[in-house]
């Protein structure tokens, strides 16, 4: 009786159930075929260059067919390997990746790009000189005559106008300059670790004398003007109305005075201020340190002579005017200088104080209120008559938008750069183990100095107070 389930004898005797296996056929052995050298050409690449939309270089097209003269190739699949160029009848094949059964021997394998007679190129390095070099050198970065493609390449990225051979045209002259002018303002302008001073943050006596005040003193002489010519018809008596007219002549001479010397009295009052020394300072107690300046994460730049590494920088141009000469601004008069632009900036940096030498961070930048009395110098004197004598001044002119229309210009130009010694005067703040001065919260009063007939001045913000540093010799820190 037979069993129902399936059985079979293996080779060695022994009697399984199932059904015997049937004998699978053999995986054919494919061979790589040698892929053509495209030297960095993506054009050349063949079914990469299609599937990016790229049109292919015909003559350099993949060939299939015999090639003469070569040994034929014994395998799976028959057929000649495919080949880039036109090969000759030389003895010259393409030599595959794997091995090739039944040749003799093994032929010379040419690799590289080849010219169009099917020889392989020589690769030339460094000046050749007596003639025009015609064969180029497969290795560097790409040259940018590729479309956006979306591949991750190696080797640099360069972007900017191109010539006609597909290398990257350098430009030079004013369309540089330019570029690095907006890049460096966008730089300055958009990044809020730097304050942006104006006119309205420099000391002004008509700005700092309390208009309360002033009204009042107008009203007062009004009145005693009003009441002195009044006597003066009644009862003929001009006593009253000339003691208006001396305190009247007084008066006024004391706001001239306090007008052209208030800014050198208050650089004095900052001169004499004693020093205080930040060890045995408290927190919230208005100090003044006297010390090294030191940069911090983002130093500037002069605009005009470029000195590196500042922590404030200042350049305004004056423009006289005469008669008949333009006004540089809407408050210009004639026969005077008037400010046409200004340049002015501060940020964060360190003192080092002189007598306990410890080190602060001032908090001059992110838009905080800052009083400067720092001297600028005269750089630049341009008048209709010398002024080709300075290209660098109307360079930098151009870069800014402003012409010069035979005006007669001033450059000025003041900076704290690192290594300078200054004074600051501020409130001081500690903070864990960061010590600080900031801002005060309200102005500071210099007081009467009766002895130059100067007049309270208000400072506020943080002040700092520095000669001029193009005449002093930084310290190296």
């Amino acid at each position: 009786m037979g069993s129902r389930f399936p059985s079979h004898q293996l080779s060695n005797g022994l009697y399984v159930s199932g059904r015997p296996e049937q004998p699978k056929e053999k995986t054919p052995i494919i061979s790589s075929v040698a892929m053509p050298y495209t030297g960095g050409d993506i054009k050349k690449s063949g079914e990469l260059g299609k599937m990016f939309d790229i049109p292919t270089d015909s003559s350099r097209s993949r060939k299939s067919g015999p090639i003469n003269n070569a040994p034929s190739r014994s395998g799976s699949f028959g057929g000649a390997t495919s080949h880039s160029g036109q090969l000759n009848s030389v003895g010259r094949a393409s030599a595959s990746a794997g091995s090739i059964p039944g040749s003799g021997s093994m032929k010379k394998t040419n690799s590289g790009p080849l010219n169009k007679h099917g020889e392989p190129m020589k690769k030339l390095s460094g000046p050749q000189g007596g003639g025009t070099v015609t064969s180029r050198q497969n290795s560097g970065p790409l040259p940018p005559v590729l479309p956006t493609t979306g591949l991750i390449t190696s080797g640099p990225i360069t972007s900017g106008p191109i010539n006609s051979s597909g290398a990257q045209r350098k430009a030079s002259g004013p369309l540089e300059s330019k570029s690095s002018l907006k890049t460096h303002n966008a730089s300055l302008l958009n990044n809020q670790a730097v304050t942006h001073l104006s006119l309205e943050d420099e000391y002004s006596f008509q700005k700092s004398f309390p208009k309360l005040i002033l009204w009042a003193i107008i009203l007062l002489f009004v009145m005693g003007f009003i009441a002195g010519g009044f006597i003066l018809a009644a009862v003929h008596n001009p006593i009253l109305l000339v003691v208006v007219v001396i305190l009247f002549a007084a008066v006024v001479a004391v706001f001239t005075w306090n007008s052209f010397w208030g800014r050198r009295a208050i650089s004095g009052f900052i001169a004499s201020y004693p020093d205080t020394e930040l060890r045995s300072a408290k927190d919230g107690q208005f100090v003044k340190v006297s010390g090294v300046v030191t940069c911090g994460n983002f130093p500037l730049e002069s605009s005009f002579q470029k000195v590196p590494r500042c922590v404030y920088t200042s350049t305004s141009l004056y423009e006289y005017r005469g008669w008949d000469s333009k006004a540089a601004n809407p408050t210009h008069q004639r026969f005077t200088w008037g400010l046409r632009t200004l340049e002015r900036h501060a940020v964060d940096f360190y003192i080092s104080d002189y007598q306990s030498g410890l080190r602060a961070l001032v908090k001059a930048g992110c838009g905080a209120r800052v009083t400067p009395y720092v001297d600028e110098t005269v750089v630049v004197d341009i008048s209709p008559s010398n002024k080709d004598m300075s290209p660098e001044f109307l360079r930098w002119l151009g870069q800014r938008g402003l012409s010069s229309d035979d005006r007669i210009m001033r450059l000025k130009e003041g900076y704290i750069k690192e290594g300078s010694s200054v004074c600051v005067m501020g409130v001081v703040q500690r903070n864990e183990n960061v010590l600080m001065i900031v801002p005060p919260s309200e102005s500071f009063s210099t007081g009467c100095q009766w002895t130059k007939c100067i007049l309270p001045a208000s400072l506020e913000g943080i002040v700092i107070g520095c000669e001029n540093s193009s005449k002093m010799d930084a310290i190296p820190v």
